[in-house]
């Protein structure tokens, strides 16, 4: 799922981390990405990253599941729309409604 932010007044990177999301580091990836889990193990997990844009960002998410099931590939249990990435969406624009002035340039759903 792309969610787009217009004029939020803050960053993607300041977005993910006060909606408690953690920097990913990957040595092999190629962009940098956040995720949250949701306890203690490493999956599942919503999995984000940002692409700047001329007045804002988009953050594109989606939930891992599981690791990817075969070694040395990318592959994974993902899903990029349904109940739960829809509810993190809207809490992503939650946030970010809270930290800018009357939630100005969040794009609504």
């Amino acid at each position: 799922m792309q969610i787009r932010f217009d004029n939020p007044g803050m960053n993607g990177e300041q977005l993910l981390r006060k909606a408690g999301y953690g920097e990913l580091r990957d040595r092999r990836a190629t962009e940098r990405s956040w995720f949250k889990r949701f306890g203690p193990e490493f999956y599942p997990r919503f999995h984000a990253y940002v692409e700047d844009t001329a007045t804002g960002f988009t953050v594109k998410l989606h939930l891992d599941q599981k690791k990817p099931s075969y070694e040395g590939f990318n592959a994974h249990s993902g899903e990029y729309d349904g109940v739960a990435v829809e509810r993190e969406a809207q809490r992503l624009r939650d946030v970010a409604a809270k930290n800018t002035d009357v939630g100005a340039g969040v794009i609504p759903p």
